[in-house]
C-alpha cells in the first residue's frame, strides 16, 4: 500500500502543517526537535535530550506528513523525529496543557454543613477510587470529613499520606490542640479563637489541613468554617475597588517567639491563573504591623476592615461540632476557620492536626484519575 504523504511548509524558524482538522498549523523547529518522542526516557519519564548540547540551531533537511504523522529529519544530525498529528494539535494554539486537577470551585455558604462530603477512613484505606472522590471534593469545595479514624497517631499519619507527605511547618510536622500550660498559639487556650487562615507567616503556608478530633467533651468550642473564596468574589462584585487592593498588595505577617522569629508577605486574596478566587490569607493574630506608606493606608484599611467584617456574616460562616473519631480535612488557602471559646474544666477537648501540600494532592489525583503521557 501506498504512503499517503501529505506536504508541508518550511520556513526560517519553524514548518506549517496540514493537521486532521483541514487547518494548518506553525510549529517552531527548536520545539520539534526539543519534544521529539526519543528526547524522553520511557523509565523515568524524564527528558534526556538537552538542547543546550546543540551545536547549531535545529534545521530541517526533509519535512513531510506521513500516514497520520509529521516526520523531520534533521540537517547536520543521523536523526529522524515523529510527531503524530493528534499530538501536534494538541499545542497548535498554543493553549497549556489540560489539567484534570483544574477543576472549577464551587462556593458555599453558611448552609453547607449537611452537604460536606463526608467518607469513612478504613473505606479510603481500601479504595483508591474513593480516594480519588475525596480530593475531588477538596479542589471543588475546600472541605471534607473523614469519619471512623482511628483512636492514634498513627492514624492521621496514614490518612494524611492518601494525600501527600506530613508537611513540616516550624511548629513541626504535627500539633497538639489543648489546653498548654505556657501556650505559644492561641489555638492552645481555652478561649475564642478568631477566624483565620493557618501559618501565615511561612513564605508557602501549606496548603491542606487535616485536624483529628480525639476528644471533645468540653462546654463550648464550637467549630467555625466559611468559604473565603465565596466571601471573596461577594466582595470582587459589590467593591471592586477593594477587592482590587486586597488581591495586588502583600502585607506582612509574623510569628515570634524565644527561638523562632518567621516573617512573610502574603496578599489576602489570592488569584489563580484564570484570574479566578483561589483562597485567602487572613489572620488577625499574626498580622504585622503594616510597614506600608501612611497615605496608601488610607485606602487600604477600609478595604481590609470592610473584608474582615463581611467574614463575620452569617450567610458565609457555618457553626458545628466535631466529636472524636472525625477528621476535617480543607485547603487551608481558601477556607477560613475558628473555634468559639469552651470551659477547660468541663471536660476532654484534643486534636491532632498535620498539614499536606496542595501541589501534592493534585498530583495524587492525577495519578488516581488519568493515565498521563507515558502510559
Amino acid at each position: 500500500m501506498d504512503q499517503i504523504v501529505s506536504p508541508v511548509t518550511l520556513e526560517a524558524n519553524g514548518l506549517r502543517v496540514p493537521l486532521k482538522d483541514g487547518s494548518t498549523a506553525y510549529f517552531n523547529y527548536y520545539w520539534l526537535r526539543d519534544n521529539c518522542p526519543t528526547s524522553f526516557d520511557s523509565q523515568t519519564r524524564e527528558r534526556t535530550f538537552d538542547i543546550f548540547h546543540q551545536k547549531d540551531a535545529p534545521q530541517p533537511q526533509t519535512a513531510r506528513v506521513v500516514e497520520g504523522s509529521l516526520e523531520i529529519s534533521w540537517r547536520g544530525e543521523e536523526h529522524v523525529t515523529r510527531h503524530t498529528l493528534d499530538f501536534l494539535a494538541k499545542y497548535a494554539k498554543g493553549e497549556r496543557r489540560f489539567d484534570p486537577a483544574d477543576l472549577p470551585r464551587k462556593v458555599w455558604f453558611a448552609d453547607h454543613y449537611e452537604k460536606i462530603a463526608r467518607f469513612s477512613q478504613p473505606e479510603l484505606m481500601r479504595d483508591k477510587a474513593l480516594v480519588a472522590e475525596w480530593i475531588k471534593a477538596m479542589l471543588v469545595e475546600g472541605v471534607a470529613i473523614i469519619n471512623d479514624m482511628p483512636d492514634s497517631n498513627e492514624g492521621l499519619t496514614e490518612t494524611a499520606r492518601l494525600i501527600g507527605h506530613v508537611r513540616p511547618t516550624f511548629f513541626g510536622e504535627y500539633f497538639d490542640v489543648r489546653t498548654h500550660i505556657k501556650p505559644t498559639n492561641l489555638a492552645y487556650t481555652a478561649k475564642a479563637l478568631e477566624l483565620h487562615t493557618d501559618t501565615p507567616a511561612e513564605d508557602v503556608a501549606p496548603g491542606v489541613q487535616f485536624l483529628h478530633v480525639r476528644a471533645n467533651s468540653v462546654e463550648g468550642g464550637a467549630n467555625l468554617f466559611l468559604d473565603g473564596a465565596a466571601v471573596a468574589n461577594d466582595l470582587r462584585r459589590e467593591h471592586p475597588e477593594d477587592f482590587k487592593i486586597l488581591s495586588e498588595t502583600p502585607i506582612p505577617y509574623y510569628c515570634e517567639h524565644d527561638d523562632y522569629d518567621v516573617r512573610s508577605r502574603q496578599h489576602v486574596i489570592e488569584l489563580d491563573s484564570h484570574g479566578e478566587v483561589s483562597g485567602v490569607t487572613i489572620s488577625q493574630h499574626m498580622a504585622d504591623i503594616f510597614d506600608l506608606d501612611q497615605s496608601f493606608l488610607d485606602r487600604y484599611y477600609p478595604a481590609f476592615v470592610r473584608f474582615g467584617k463581611m467574614l463575620q456574616s452569617d450567610k458565609y460562616l457555618m457553626r458545628f461540632r466535631l466529636s472524636a473519631g472525625q477528621c476535617i480535612v480543607f485547603d487551608n488557602h481558601r477556607i477560613v476557620h475558628g473555634r468559639a471559646a469552651y470551659s477547660a474544666t468541663s471536660g476532654d477537648r484534643y486534636l491532632r492536626g498535620c498539614y499536606t501540600d496542595r501541589g501534592e494532592m493534585r498530583s495524587t489525583y492525577r495519578a488516581l484519575t488519568t493515565e498521563g503521557r507515558f502510559k
